[in-house]
């Protein structure tokens, strides 16, 4: 779960600072130039990021308790 956290942690930052990354990776304008498109990726990866990072720390606190 925490891999996944920093996964959408990462796609989170680079569409706020890169906000072209779908045009030039993909070579695709989905939104023709509107920007919601990487709106909608940011919105996405920040509640992706919240859930995985919520869910990693329910499974560590878990595994700490188990072992205590």
């Amino acid at each position: 779960m925490a891999g996944l956290a920093c996964g959408s942690l990462l796609l989170l930052l680079m569409s706020l600072v890169w906000k072209e990354w779908i045009e030039i990776v993909f070579h695709v304008d989905p939104d023709r130039v509107s920007g919601g498109t990487e709106w909608l990726i940011v919105a996405l990866a920040s509640a992706a990021t919240v859930i995985f990072a919520l869910r990693a720390r329910i499974e560590w606190r878990r595994e700490q308790s188990a072992t205590a």
